[in-house]
């Protein structure tokens, strides 16, 4: 099968691109599955607006806030579920905690702590290696929200995770 050249370039995109868009779905969400389906939903709402998109200066930024603005409504239709759920849970059937969880927690629950906002800039900057302004550019925020946010959301997950592997992730990220 010949594809044309719409088809072509759309076709390197996918390509190129849905191994990260994936990933970043999954850093949002914390799940598998999810990421490979919010990934697919992200590049089929691409496809639909390749004409317009493709000669588009940051087409990739554009599929990021397409993930980032469905792993945001993932996230708050499971939180609502949660909340319809625990309407009917008993209290006395959940199982007891230790205190010992605290010192357990690892950066992916961290993150899942974070709010929405703060998750999406300490990923893409951090795990994505994006600067501000093509942060901003990704999740239709300034570039003052994005400092804001990344800013807070490092402080929160050192508080989650400590001061010392927070800071790694820090220190990491400026040796690069």
């Amino acid at each position: 099968m010949l594809l044309d050249d719409t088809s072509a370039e759309f076709h390197d995109f996918f390509e190129r691109h849905y191994a990260g868009l994936a990933r970043f779905s999954f850093l949002l969400t914390g799940e598998a599955d999810a990421a490979d389906d919010l990934a697919a939903d992200a590049l089929i709402a691409l496809w639909q607006r390749w004409d317009r998109l493709r000669g588009a200066e940051h087409p990739l930024a554009y599929a990021r806030g397409v993930v980032a603005n469905l792993a945001r409504e993932r996230v708050r239709s499971a939180t609502r579920e949660r909340r319809r759920i625990a309407l009917f849970w008993s209290p006395g059937s959940q199982p007891e905690r230790s205190s010992d969880v605290a010192a357990v927690v690892d950066v992916r629950v961290a993150l899942d702590r974070l709010p929405f906002g703060k998750r999406a800039c300490v990923i893409l900057r951090h795990a994505f290696d994006l600067s501000e302004k093509d942060t901003a550019r990704a999740l239709g925020i300034s570039v003052g929200a994005v400092k804001s946010q990344t800013s807070k959301g490092l402080a929160e997950l050192e508080r989650l995770l400590g001061g010392r592997a927070a800071g790694d992730l820090a220190a990491e990220r400026r040796s690069r």
